[in-house]
C-alpha cells in the first residue's frame, strides 16, 4: 500500500504506476500545481478528503466508473479517458466540489457533474456533447426519439439521473456504437435541443 496523506505537495509529478500496490490519496492531502499521472485501474486507487488545486490529471488508461465524490477540484486540467466518472458528490455538496476545471482535451463519456456551477467548467467539443440540467429536464429528454436500437435505454437512463446531476457528458462515437447508430444521427437530434454543449 502506498499512501499520501496529511500533507501538502506542490509543483511535483506523482506517477501512480505500481502493478502490485494500492494507492491511497488522503485524508487531508492537498496537491497544488502538480501533475497526477494515473496508470492504475479504479480498484487500485482510493481518494478521500483530497484537494487538487491547479493540477493536471492525466490517466494513461481508461479510468472507468470512478467517483471523485470526496475530492475538491479547483483549476484542474484533465487528460486521458474518463468513462462513467462522477465529479462532485450527489448526496452532499460539501464533500466534493469542482470549479474552474478544463475537460476540453479529455475523452469524457457517460460522466456526471454533480452539485456544481457548470459555467466554470470547460467541456470537450464535438464529437462529445454535454446535456445541462438533465435531471430537471428528464421528461423532455426521455421523450426524444433517441436513434438506434438502444436509444430508449439512453432516454431511460437520463430520466433516472439524481436531482443533483447538473451536467452529463457523452462521447458521441461511443454512444452511437452502443446504440447501433451514427454520431451524425445523434448530432441531428441534439442540434434541435437547448441546454446542450457540443
Amino acid at each position: 500500500m502506498i499512501t499520501f496523506r496529511n500533507r501538502e505537495i506542490a509543483n511535483e509529478q506523482l506517477v501512480l504506476d505500481s502493478k502490485t500496490e494500492l494507492y491511497y490519496l488522503g485524508p487531508a492531502l492537498t496537491l497544488r500545481n502538480c501533475t497526477l499521472v494515473v496508470k492504475v485501474p479504479r480498484k487500485a486507487l482510493v481518494v478521500n478528503q483530497v484537494r487538487l488545486i491547479d493540477c493536471t490529471i492525466e490517466v494513461a488508461r481508461v479510468l472507468k466508473n470512478f467517483g471523485w465524490d470526496s475530492v475538491h477540484l479547483k483549476g484542474c486540467r484533465f487528460k486521458g479517458r474518463f468513462v462513467g466518472n462522477d465529479f462532485g458528490n450527489w448526496r452532499d455538496a460539501t464533500q466534493a466540489t469542482i470549479v474552474d476545471c478544463d475537460f476540453s482535451s479529455a475523452h469524457v463519456d457517460q460522466c456526471r457533474f454533480l452539485h456544481c456551477d457548470v459555467r466554470t467548467l470547460r467541456f470537450p467539443p464535438w464529437p462529445y456533447f454535454t446535456l445541462f440540467a438533465p435531471a430537471r429536464r428528464a421528461a423532455e429528454l426521455a421523450a426524444l426519439p433517441w436513434p438506434g436500437k438502444y436509444g430508449r435505454v439512453i432516454a431511460q437512463s437520463i430520466a433516472e439521473e439524481p436531482p443533483s446531476t447538473v451536467a452529463l457528458t457523452y462521447a458521441a462515437p461511443d454512444l452511437a456504437k452502443f446504440c447501433g447508430t451514427t454520431p451524425e444521427a445523434i448530432k441531428a437530434l441534439i442540434e434541435k435541443l437547448d441546454g446542450v454543449y457540443y
